[in-house]
């Protein structure tokens, strides 16, 4: 069994439902103090006590409108709407830490790349180089709606468009200045050498950005690049680009199989095959005894909701599971998305045949399409130690039941659980985030994608 350091990622979004679906009503749950800073703070101080490597805030542009084609579900729910800009409590949390990563997520559609490449600069700085990126594309028709589109671009096309945009970026953040063009010379009076400052000259088939960058450099230029992508054009995508890669699913077999087709994807871009921490997202529910787990895991379902979970589930897959009914069987839904989550469900729970819509919500609604991982700490301890050992995975995207009381219970019991078994950080190693997660140094390594984009210093001396 492999003994290297188990990683956790705190899994969030800034809205009252993210995949525990209705358990916002649950009268310990504090997801609707998402609008408060102080929910964000505390949450941060806490992740930073149990050593985590960081907090992924998820995001979407849209609603959730492919169930019964309309919102309406989504927002009587509160199924990811309202739902707040994640980058606005990035600095409010890194205030109140040291250590803690902050990925945050931002799409690749709807923005362009020179304004947000000031934004994660201006966050690198704040954070002292421990913010990350979550690189999407976009899934929702709904946002494509909202921002002047028919309908989203085409799968893969929107990659092509994503590889652009990261170009972009990499010459701003990699190639526009050189390390040692702020001089801050009271004497001079020349603040910054402008011979060190280049523009980046970029005319491509989808963005035009002849400029400079506006913001010195960073600690770490490049934010870390998180993806999540898992169609064989989302792996490629990321092989390329992605230091940390978010995979979902509930069964050892499936995520093993994901997990080898991202590493193999790694090494044929010419990185390592560690070159990516992946997190397997996973919803732990602990207590002192198994009894005890397992009657929290019951109280939380009591609170849970069967539609919204469908809400959730439609909109991933976009199969409208509002014309089913409950006991209707899964075999009927025609989306192949569907038949594989059922496929790698019945790997992990060992159900029988007859899987029905009801079956699929119900296991859905907390967690989403992560496995659910309940006992004692001893146990999930187990689970999570298993899990590592048979897919290959650096970690686990840890979701909630209930907020911040998911969370509470794993820095208390699971935490130093696993630190007993040697198995996780005791401390934070020095250094950004890029430094803690692979320990090669605060910039972009050389073999990967946006090294080759990092401004020549030789450029200088022919001006």
């Amino acid at each position: 069994m492999s003994t290297r350091p188990i990683r956790f990622n705190a899994f969030d979004m800034s809205c009252v439902g993210h995949i525990s679906s209705g358990l916002w009503r649950h009268p310990d749950d504090q997801a609707q103090r998402y609008t408060d800073i102080a929910y964000w703070t505390e949450l941060a101080k806490l992740l930073e006590r149990g050593r985590f490597d960081g907090v992924f805030i998820a995001d979407v542009l849209g609603t959730y409108d492919v169930y019964a084609g309309t919102a309406d579900a989504a927002i009587t729910h509160g199924s990811q709407v309202p739902v707040t800009d994640p980058l606005l409590v990035v600095s409010a949390m890194a205030a109140v830490t040291e250590h803690l990563g902050f990925g945050v997520t931002a799409g690749t559609a709807y923005e362009h790349p020179y304004p947000f490449a000031r934004r994660m600069s201006t966050l690198d700085h704040l954070t002292k180089g421990r913010v990350g990126w979550n690189v999407v594309t976009g899934y929702l028709p709904s946002a494509a709606r909202n921002m002047g589109h028919d309908d989203q671009v085409e799968h893969d096309q929107r990659y092509d468009i994503a590889d652009e945009y990261l170009e972009v970026l990499y010459k701003l953040w990699e190639g526009s200045w050189e390390d040692d063009a702020v001089l801050r010379d009271r004497e001079t009076g020349v603040f910054t050498d402008p011979a060190k400052v280049h523009p980046i000259e970029h005319d491509g088939a989808h963005f035009r950005v002849p400029g400079i960058h506006l913001v010195e450099p960073s600690p770490q230029r490049s934010p870390v690049i998180y993806q999540a992508g898992a169609s064989a054009r989302g792996i490629a995508f990321a092989a390329e680009n992605a230091e940390a890669i978010f995979v979902a699913a509930p069964s050892k077999r499936t995520v093993a199989t994901q997990v080898r087709q991202i590493r193999d994807a790694l090494e044929a871009a010419g990185r390592d095959r560690y070159a990516a921490r992946i997190y397997t997202m996973a919803t732990v529910i602990v207590d002192e005894t198994p009894e005890k787990a397992r009657a929290k895991e019951a109280e939380y379902l009591s609170y849970a909701s069967d539609e919204a979970a469908l809400v959730l589930m439609s909109g991933w897959m976009g199969a409208d599971l509002s014309t089913y009914g409950l006991d209707d069987p899964i075999g009927d839904v025609k989306s192949n998305a569907i038949q594989s989550l059922v496929t790698s469900l019945k790997e992990e729970a060992d159900a029988g045949d007859e899987w029905t819509i009801r079956t699929l919500a119900e296991r859905g609604k907390i967690g989403g399409f992560g496995t659910r991982i309940v006992g004692s700490a001893a146990e999930v301890a187990d689970q999570l130690e298993a899990w590592v050992a048979e897919t290959d995975v650096d970690g686990f995207n840890l979701s909630y039941a209930i907020t911040p009381g998911t969370f509470e219970d794993i820095v208390e019991f699971v935490v130093p659980e696993l630190q007993r078994r040697g198995r996780y950080q005791t401390d934070y190693s020095p250094g950004t985030l890029r430094q803690k997660l692979h320990g090669r140094g605060d910039r972009l390594p050389d073999e990967h994608r946006g090294s080759s984009y990092k401004v020549d210093a030789r450029v200088s001396v022919g001006n």
